[in-house]
């Protein structure tokens, strides 16, 4: 009796959006082919550097490519057609070292932090929905985070002299808070409470009324202090050290911490999406990305990268996440955890 012949087929893609540079794994039945040969992987139109095959898997790099749902084919795989979600570059020549903001209108603002003491031409670009990125903010030093209050307001820290600035419509700036130490994380709560990271240390709470309250302390970090406010009112925080595993924590209204997992190697910027899951951007080299946490203490790989600092969504549940010089928009992220929310 003859042996039927398996066309291989392509399974899965993991994970299912990544940006130029980022490592996704496609895998099937019979698509690493023989042994014979490297198989020939083409993400849209560029061909992929094959990072790693056997029998049943390839992984490969992403190529450098317009954007958008791309389709993925193998070689070994002939009439087979997978998708990736491939983040299209927004703005470079940046310097980020925290998430952008996007305003409840879709207005993106990214930073230009510099190196310590650096005055940049710009501090902070603004780039409205479907245009060019263009100088909003000048004259604030190293440039650090961003977040905007309940009335719409951006504000934006130094990390340089601790100070917090607003920022009205028009790009000026009014210093709202300062002696924050080494001011790094923003984050508003719906009652217009400011909460500032200090990476030596301490979580600081800034009334409307410019009174400043120690809030929570944490292990002091080597780079910096990221905060995202969560829908329920809850401030996540992480904050790399030099520990091969590091923290996010969750502080309650009353300032307790309880750390929610400890798994990444140097988590960085952190953002919830419109259905309430938080998102983790970790800046490991090798698994460099953005990571979606489940209730259970799950987190799913959701986004490929060489290496990222920050991730933002806007009301519609796109994204956009950055690179210390680049930002990437995504039409949207995949859910990696099914129905759960982070």
């Amino acid at each position: 009796m003859s042996q039927q012949l398996v066309h291989p087929r392509i399974a899965s893609v993991h994970p299912l959006a990544a940006i130029a540079g980022g490592r996704v794994t496609i895998r099937g039945s019979g698509i690493g082919g023989n042994g014979g040969h490297i198989p020939e992987v083409r993400i849209g139109d560029q061909i992929a550097l094959v990072a790693y095959v056997d029998r049943n898997t390839v992984a490969c790099l992403v190529p450098d490519v317009a954007g958008g749902s791309t389709p993925i084919r193998l070689s070994t795989a002939p009439g087979e057609t997978a998708f990736v979600e491939v983040g299209v570059p927004v703005a470079t020549g940046l310097h980020q070292v925290d998430s952008p903001v996007i305003a409840s209108d879709g207005t993106l603002f990214l930073t230009y932090s510099g190196s310590r003491g650096e005055e940049s031409p710009v501090s902070v670009f603004r780039l409205r929905c479907d245009g060019f990125p263009e100088p909003f903010v000048t004259g604030v030093k190293n440039p650090t985070s961003l977040a905007v209050d309940p009335n719409g307001r951006l504000h934006v820290s130094s990390r340089l002299d601790g100070s917090v600035f607003g920022v009205d419509a028009n790009g000026k700036v009014e210093q709202v808070a300062s002696e924050l130490g080494v001011a790094c994380g923003l984050a508003f709560d719906a009652a217009g409470m400011l909460f500032v990271g200090d990476r030596s240390g301490t979580i600081f709470r800034v009334a409307p009324s410019g009174k400043v309250d120690l809030f929570a302390s944490l292990p002091p970090s080597v780079a910096a202090f990221h905060l995202e406010m969560a829908p329920t009112g809850e401030l996540y925080v992480t904050a790399p050290t030099l520990s091969s595993r590091d923290a996010v924590y969750r502080i309650d209204e009353e300032g307790d911490v309880t750390t929610v997992l400890r798994r990444f190697g140097r988590p960085q910027g952190l953002a919830f999406d419109p259905e309430g899951r938080l998102h983790v951007v970790e800046a490991l080299a090798g698994s460099s990305g953005v990571y979606q946490l489940g209730a259970n203490g799950e987190a799913a790989y959701v986004v490929a990268s060489a290496a990222l600092v920050g991730v933002a969504f806007d009301r519609s549940g796109g994204a956009v996440v950055v690179s210390s010089d680049t930002a990437y928009r995504f039409s949207r992220i995949p859910n990696g955890l099914g129905t759960e929310s982070g």
